[in-house]
């Protein structure tokens, strides 16, 4: 390593403030730190961004951009205060950058146009933050985000805290659709129809296959940790109508599971699950998403996503506690008076559609005052659901159509249904500098619906 390449790594640490846990924790903006088990360490990981073939199933390859040349990107695990030290190499022929998606990070390395340079074809970036909150989170570029997510630029990120609860196994599954051309063997182009209304491939995959079968032991009962990496397809997911235990979602667990049939993941939402423990030996489930209708213009359909087989029972050893985490409520039932209103709207222009915050395309927010609670009302004035999501700071839900809501949840991402409104609330850190918030249908976002601001200390 050349003297002067070395000189420059060395400032570049040197200007790293360790985020303090238990700082992060006091300003209110998110889940309590993991207590450790061990002395952090630093976690190393290269992501080479470049083209490769994607074998979405037996006999269908098509040609891709994969981090590692896989789709999906490899899995990163971590413990809480853990540093991430990730290089970025970018092999394709654009620039790209990585977000990563639910991590209270220093703006510097949110990974967005806003807060750093797009790294050119070529050339390299060493992305390194401490990962502050145990949970399910995943990292993707944020850079021609409907070309490059959709043809593979997207991984899942899995931060333990110290005193998980036991599984029989813990699985990461990754959902994500694409749209193949006629031929089949390549990623179609953008459509023009898919600015109105975003992309719904017709080939849906988990963890980068078409229709996996997955086993599960009778008597079991595992971890799922679900990731929804589509450009646009809200996942009502089911298993065949059995019941499943929600234990967690964008940050972290939750107080205590819910027992459902059923739960929505919006494009960049994540869910955590108790599934199982299943009885009958042999029984095929389905894993598939139930009809939603996110919009007047689209059929809301059926879609089966891959199998879950009930193989041969084997003892358990696991414990699904009654409390899982403790979350303290930022707002007072009843004291709701929005600090902020804003606005998703939509225009017709000659090109389709423009979709705005608060009547601009890419809206310039006013700053957020480091430790001032924030109470935001996000009012979809459009004939269509929107996802909400907001970088760096996981927020709680309040409210929905001013109906108080008790939170059961830390979310960085939030689906507001056509004409209606949701309120969420925060507390910004202090950590200074430049932020996002948008519309994760990803056609959405690159059409204008989106907003940044600047948190100030």
């Amino acid at each position: 390593m050349n003297k002067h390449h070395h000189h420059h790594h060395a400032v570049q640490r040197a200007s790293y403030r360790t985020v303090d846990l238990e700082a992060l924790h006091a300003a209110g903006s998110g889940p309590a730190p993991a207590p450790r088990t061990r002395e952090p360490q630093e976690v190393h990981v290269t992501l080479e961004a470049r083209e490769t073939s994607w074998e979405l199933a037996p006999g269908t390859t098509v040609s891709a951009w994969g981090f590692g040349g896989q789709v999906p990107g490899p899995l990163v695990v971590a413990e809480a205060g853990d540093t991430l030290v990730a290089h970025l190499v970018n092999r394709l022929p654009e620039p790209t950058v990585i977000h990563w998606h639910g991590i209270r990070l220093a703006s510097s390395m949110d990974g967005t146009e806003s807060v750093q340079t797009l790294v050119a074809p070529g050339e390299s970036f060493e992305y390194r933050f401490v990962l502050p909150d145990a949970g399910t989170f995943w990292y993707h570029s944020h850079a021609n985000e409907a070309v490059q997510l959709e043809r593979g630029l997207y991984g899942a990120l899995v931060v333990l805290g110290a005193d998980e609860p036991a599984f029989d196994a813990d699985r990461v599954l990754v959902l994500d659709d694409v749209t193949l051309d006629r031929r089949g063997r390549s990623i179609a182009r953008p459509a023009l129809f898919d600015r109105h209304s975003g992309r719904e491939g017709d080939t849906v995959v988990i963890n980068g296959r078409a229709q996996p079968e997955l086993e599960i032991a009778a008597g079991q009962i595992e971890r799922w940790r679900i990731v929804n990496a589509s450009s646009a397809r809200y996942v009502r997911l089911s298993l065949g109508g059995r019941p499943f235990r929600i234990i967690g979602s964008d940050g972290g667990l939750r107080p205590a599971p819910l027992t459902t049939t059923e739960t929505l993941l919006t494009p960049g939402d994540r869910v955590e699950l108790a599934v199982g423990p299943f009885d009958d030996e042999g029984a095929a489930i389905a894993i598939e998403s139930l009809p939603y209708r996110r919009s007047r213009m689209k059929r809301a359909r059926y879609t089966r996503w891959g199998t879950l087989r009930v193989g041969p029972r084997l003892p358990s050893g696991a414990v699904v506690p009654e409390t899982l985490a403790t979350i303290t409520p930022l707002v007072v039932a009843g004291s709701l008076a929005p600090t902020r209103t804003i606005r998703l709207g939509a225009r017709m222009t000659l090109h389709g559609h423009d979709w705005l915050v608060n009547g601009d395309t890419h809206h310039r927010d006013a700053p957020v005052k480091a430790g001032e609670l924030q109470v935001w009302d996000i009012v979809n004035e459009t004939g269509l659901d929107h996802p909400f999501h907001l970088h760096g700071f996981f927020f709680q839900v309040v409210a929905a159509d001013g109906q108080p809501i008790a939170p059961a949840s830390w979310e960085d991402t939030v689906n507001v249904p056509a004409r209606k409104r949701v309120t969420i609330a925060f507390r910004a850190d202090a950590r200074p500098g430049e932020w996002m918030y948008h519309c994760h249908i990803l056609e959405h976002h690159a059409a204008g619906m989106m907003g940044h601001f600047e948190v100030v200390t």
